[in-house]
């Protein structure tokens, strides 16, 4: 596997995959995500494609197919009254084809993103998971990733 930087070329793998993402969040939390939706339409897809601010990274085989996908964020609170100037990269979506799994293709894409992070002198890598996905929360926990924050709700 190959990982780069996604481009154009890529984007029906992609969706392939952000449906798979969404079919998991909407099967644990129907109440919240849509059925059937798209998380980004091709034009925001596009922009968000040649925003460096917004790298993705794709894992993909011999043929160019995108195996799994890593969206990331660069963060960075400059100036604020309580937190410090620290610039992050938060991991906003982190995804392996599902026919696919458990090959370690999702560790290589997060530890891709562990070094493109630190060659960007980011202080750390964060990123969110719903309680509901219990898969990806023990697979952040053996990537080494503990709980920063927790958020909470009351359903009324």
């Amino acid at each position: 596997m190959k990982i780069r930087r996604a481009e154009e070329r890529d984007m029906d793998g992609i969706n392939s995959l952000l449906c798979q993402v969404l079919t998991v969040h909407h099967n644990g939390r129907p109440d919240l995500f849509k059925a059937n939706a798209k998380k980004y339409t091709d034009e925001e897809l596009k922009a968000i494609l040649k925003d460096d601010a917004r790298p993705i990274f794709v894992g993909v085989d011999e043929e160019e197919n995108v195996m799994g996908y890593a969206f990331c964020v660069f963060q960075q609170h400059i100036g604020n009254n309580i937190l410090t100037d620290v610039k992050s990269l938060y991991i906003d979506d982190l995804c392996v084809d599902e026919k696919i799994r458990g090959q370690h293709i999702g560790r290589q894409l997060y530890e891709y993103v562990l070094d493109y992070a630190r060659k960007s002198s980011c202080y750390n890598v964060t990123l969110n998971v719903w309680s509901c996905n219990e898969s990806a929360r023990k697979f952040y926990e053996r990537c080494g990733l503990v709980p920063q924050k927790i958020g909470m709700e009351k359903i009324l």
